[in-house]
Formats: C-alpha cells, structure tokens, sequence
C-alpha cells in the first residue's frame, strides 16, 4: 500500500533532532515566495471587470530562487565533520521534508502521481547505478540496470505492438528528452523535411526545431486543443516538395488534447505523402500510457506509420524522479549510433549517463500494477475528472474536459496567492487540474469548497462578472454574463 501524507507526517519525528542555535526554527516550513510583482510601467496590466488591477507575475532569471536559497557554509580547513553541524543539516532536511509534506497536500495542477511506495528499493540507494551507452550493448562499466530497462522497454514495445526483433528504445531522463529523441530520428531519416505540430504542442518540440535547426510549420489547433487536420492539410500543399516530420499529441500540455492519429495519417495520405515520405512521433508524455486502458480511445500502434512514441515515467506511472521511455523503429536507429570506445559499446542516445536507478522504478511498478491496474487507475482518474468537472459547472464556473482526458480546464482563479497555493498551472485566462491517482474526491472537494467561497469575494457574489473564457474553451463551456 502507498505511505498516505498523513502517514509520512506521523513518521516524522522532529523531537529527536539535536538542539540548534536559538536563532534557528526547526519547526518552519521552508517557503517558496512568489516572485515580486512588476511595475505597470515596465509591464502591461489587466484590469478586471470590478475595477480592481490585476498585476502579472514577474519572471526574473535568479531573482525568484535567490529569495530562498539555502546557502552552503564551510567548515573549517582542519575541522571534521561536528555533531553540532550534523544536527544543523539534519534540521534543514526535516524542515524541507516538512515542506514537501505540506505542498503535496495541495497538489493539482501538474501531471504527476505522487501515488507510490518504493521503500524495497531503499536499499540500492548507495550504489551509483548508470545506464551508459545503448541498452542492448554491454558496457565496461558493471554498475548498471540494463537488465531491468530492457524489461521495462519490451513491455511498452508489447503495449505499442512491435516486434522485439523490431524495435530500439531506452530510458530517458524526462518527457522532454524522448520528444528530442523522436524528433531526431525523424531528421535523420529526413534531412530536410519540415516539421509540424501544432500550436498546443509542448514547447519541448519547438525547442527541438531550434536545437536541429529545423524548418517547422505551427497548424492551428480546434477549440478542444486537438490539430486542426484542415489547416495541417493546407500547410502541407504547400510544401509536397519536402518530407514531412509530424508531432501527434497524445494528450496535449493544457487541454489534454488527443490527436486523431488515423485522421493526421489519412491528411498525409491525402496531401500526397506516402509512408516513405514522413515520419510520425507521438508525444505521449502523460496520456501515452493512460489512453491504451480506455475503451473508446483510437490505438497508438507501430502497425500504423509511425516512427516513435515517448511518454514520462513519473506522471502516469508514479516515478519520484523524471524519467521517461522511448521507443522506435530499429531500421531507424543506425543513422544515430555511433561507436564508442572508452564505454566498449554504441550510442544513439541524446544524453551520455543515464539514471540506472530509474529502469528499477519502473520495473517495480509495472511488476506491480500490470495492465489490470493500471486500467482500474485510469477508470478512477477519469471518474474523479467528471466529478470535478460537474462540480465546476455546478457553481458556474467556466470548464471543459475532452472525452478522452483527465485534465480539467477552467477558468483561471483571480487570486495569484491561491493558484500558489494549489500549485495550478495557467495559461492565459484558464488553469487546469490534472487528476491523478493520488487525487482523490475529498481533496477535490476541499478544492472546491475553497474556490467557490474565493469566487465570491473576488467577484462581490455576482456583482461582478468572471472572466469570459470563450475563446479558450468555447461558448458552451464559458459562464460569463454573455454566454451563460
């Protein structure tokens, strides 16, 4: 069973940590501050509905870490390690561990399980496990968890149907890197295709047409964030000269939006490219693996022209660090590698050492949950994600949800303290909830409770209105004074 925060908070014990200077509070929570607000002649202001000026949240390069860095001090040349020391970095962990405590509890913007127990694999924390080089080829260096990673790829090769004999992949660090891993191979196997994706893709894959230096088309997007396959039509008329290199969203960042596969493959098809003239990588950083456990939702298959999939190992799964699994064609895969002797093996990865404790983590939660699990998980994050939903427009409130999501979009709280405070993530005038296992309905609920009350100070009980979100979410799902 998964160690509850409750449980956590009982097992901590701060009455045993040895006495600190008086000037030192052992008991307080380590706090992020939020970043300062701008000054209205440096950067525009909104003003809202009641008259009230809602300044925007600066973003200042070391200006919001610094206010709470916890600064290294130095012993002494000669001075071994004390226990008066000891007992001061031991206060510092248990307060920061106090903090953690604290910020899970008030988890729910970001695509992450933080539903998981792993204490049977504490006891590998003391070696330095590293994954160098290819998955597939032995390295020099012994300390390794190929074994386990190996496993864990042929079981995701199994959910996306491909052969073993078919398929290369490896563990990655994070979603980003498996996004800039497909990316690549689809330019190298077209040098000089042009990428497309479309405006709700995550920013890793714009990042990876700058990195390769790539021609790339942004397609615009439906109300639902899903691509728009008229407008991905046009833009590809006019370019039948050049392969094509798409990104399918398997679950867009916001929205959670699926692109229709079948849909995108039939425009290629449509437009006058074959299978021999683009390539398809399919993000499926947080959906990927939840999608393959709903009944109605099209399948992600290697037995459709596609070229790669990626998702994140600590979203759906429940990892405690990042980490992520790509797979591809291993037809593909030769114009990446390349030999190297210092490890005594071969390359095609995007980073050099790879965590060998990640593969275990995820070995063990496979092991552990199996397909029936996480089908009965993703059966409750979807009921949980209508719940809220409901629960929203109940209370008037602007949201939408896509049929195959667990990401419940509305309109985005007036407060920048309580979107802290709930760790939302926004865009524009709509934040979102990601229901995970982990959230459960008494937590949505002491959500709500909060948000409604909120509302009816920021918006005088209905004397002013709340923002209109229209144009994000559509005339049906807004609950503004013109649309409601």
């Amino acid at each position: 069973m998964a160690t509850s925060v409750e449980g956590i908070a009982h097992e901590l014990n701060l009455e045993n940590v040895d006495p600190l200077p008086e000037d030192f509070d052992p008991t307080g929570v380590i706090k992020d501050p939020l970043p300062p607000l701008v000054n209205d002649s440096r950067v525009g202001v909104n003003v809202e509905g009641n008259g009230e000026v809602k300044k925007e949240r600066e973003i200042v390069l070391g200006r919001n870490v610094h206010t709470m860095c916890l600064e290294v001090t130095e012993p002494e040349a000669d001075d071994e390690v004390t226990g008066e020391r000891e007992a001061y970095m031991a206060s510092v962990l248990a307060r920061y561990r106090k903090s953690l405590l604290e910020r899970t509890k008030h988890h729910l913007g970001y695509p992450y399980n933080l539903d998981f127990d792993y204490g049977a694999l504490g006891q590998l924390q003391h070696f330095s496990i590293n994954n160098l080089g290819d998955p597939f080829i032995e390295s020099n260096y012994g300390v390794h968890s190929r074994q386990f990673e190996v496993g864990v790829l042929d079981w995701f090769a199994r959910l996306w149907e491909l052969e073993k004999n078919e398929y290369w992949g490896y563990i990655t660090n994070c979603g980003t890197e498996g996004n800039l891993h497909g990316i690549l191979v689809g330019r190298e196997v077209f040098p000089d295709g042009i990428l497309y994706a479309s405006c709700d893709t995550h920013y890793s894959i714009f990042k990876a047409a700058r990195m390769y230096r790539m021609e790339f088309e942004k397609v615009n997007t439906l109300t639902s964030g899903e691509i728009d396959c008229k407008d991905l039509k046009a833009k590809l008329l006019c370019h039948q000269d050049k392969p094509a290199i798409i990104n399918v969203n398997i679950g867009t960042t916001v929205k959670g939006a699926v692109d229709d596969l079948d849909l995108v493959i039939k425009t290629l098809k449509e437009s006058g490219f074959n299978d021999d003239r683009f390539y398809i990588h399919c993000d499926g950083a947080l959906f990927g693996l939840m999608m393959p456990f709903v009944k109605r939702a099209p399948k992600v298959s290697f037995k459709k022209p596609i070229g790669s999939v990626s998702v994140s190992g600590h979203k759906f799964v429940g990892c405690p660090m990042p980490c992520g699994v790509q797979i591809t064609r291993l037809e593909h895969i030769s114009a990446l590698s390349s030999n190297v002797e210092y490890l005594a093996s071969r390359d095609a990865t995007i980073m050099g050492s790879r965590n060998g404790h990640a593969p275990i983590f995820l070995w063990y939660t496979l092991n552990r949950k199996g397909y029936r699990g996480f089908q009965k998980e993703v059966k409750k994050c979807l009921k949980n994600a209508h719940y809220l939903k409901d629960r929203l427009r109940d209370a008037g409130i602007g949201v939408m949800l896509n049929e195959l999501s667990s990401t419940v979009v509305f309109e985005r709280p007036h407060d920048e303290e309580f979107v802290r405070k709930w760790q939302l993530a926004c865009q524009g005038n709509i934040a979102h909830v990601v229901v995970m296992p982990n959230i459960t309905v008494e937590k949505l609920d002491k959500f709500l409770a909060e948000l409604i009350g909120k509302r009816a100070v920021w918006y005088k009980n209905g004397t002013f209105q709340s923002p209109c979100v229209a144009s994000e979410l559509g005339n049906e799902n807004c609950f503004c004074g013109l649309h409601k």
